[in-house]
């Protein structure tokens, strides 16, 4: 149904599934996914048979995050989703616009899509992974699921898109970031992350029977009970929370740079991916 090549789109019924396709990669998110991934939301969106979108990973595992080796990584796309363009500025600045189109901007986005949505989760899901479950309305994981944000390990407070003390508490966050241990589907259904767990086998009809229940309720009260209850999450403080964490995200990056002694030349790319030169930059 589409010319996606990292992303598979079907519809079954009043459902839409989206469905991250690099499973020898595990899912990890390239830009090019990404993009994808928007693509495929903005699809279903403007179907007006499809009530309900489900995300889901093929393969053994949801997905294990950002794609660190991603060739695209640095390259600004044509066309940005939102405003935060010039990926090639000096200094922290390329980085800070990167990472707020394609994580921050892009989660946020999802979060508010104006339709029901339904993380299917199986397997790893890891860092970058976590944001996409976390950006859906519910999440049905399989029982061998296993959730971890670890890049405290990398001098980092945590991804991007730092819901953690919304989904986990703030106790239970603050130990999961700070020992950067992970969790299983039935811990995170304890804390109230997870709506439902089920068997590997039966994830995939189990959630699609959840999504045919929504979709047979009447559509714009659907949407109305999502808006309804992401202002209360506003109200309470979670989107300037989350863009403070963001900002401390950044800062984290900045720090390592100074701490590592790796300098940022002017088209801020990191020296790990950036040419190779026989002078030592000062």
């Amino acid at each position: 149904m589409s010319d996606f090549t990292t992303v598979r789109y079907t519809v079954d019924g009043p459902v839409a599934w989206i469905e991250m396709n690099r499973p020898e990669k595990r899912n990890a998110q390239s830009v090019p996914m990404t993009y994808e991934l928007n693509e495929a939301f903005d699809l279903a969106a403007r179907d007006r048979d499809v009530a309900v979108v489900v995300l889901a990973g093929a393969g053994p595992h949801f997905s294990a995050g950002h794609d660190i080796t991603d060739p695209d990584r640095y390259a600004e796309p044509d066309h940005c989703v939102g405003t935060w363009a010039g990926w090639d500025a000096g200094g922290a600045e390329g980085r800070l616009a990167r990472e707020h189109e394609i994580y921050f901007d892009m989660c946020r986005r999802w979060r508010d899509f104006a339709k029901p949505t339904i993380a299917a989760v199986q397997g790893k899901c890891i860092g970058g992974g976590l944001m996409l479950a976390w950006v859906c309305d519910l999440i049905v994981a399989a029982e061998d699921a296993q959730f971890l944000d670890p890049v405290v390990n990398f001098g980092i407070g945590g991804v991007e898109w730092l819901a953690h003390p919304w989904e986990l508490g703030p106790r239970k966050a603050k130990e999961l970031l700070m020992t950067a241990e992970s969790w299983s589907a039935q811990e995170a259904a304890s804390l109230g992350m997870v709506n439902h767990v089920v068997p590997r086998d039966e994830l995939r009809d189990f959630t699609q029977r959840l999504a045919e229940k929504i979709a047979s309720k009447p559509r714009l009260a659907v949407k109305l009970v999502k808006e309804a209850i992401n202002a209360t999450l506003d109200a309470q403080g979670q989107t300037s929370a989350m863009q403070t964490a963001f900002a401390l995200h950044q800062l984290a990056h900045a720090h390592n740079v100074i701490q590592f002694g790796e300098p940022l030349d002017p088209s801020g790319i990191p020296a790990a991916v950036r040419p190779k030169t026989t002078k030592k930059e000062d």
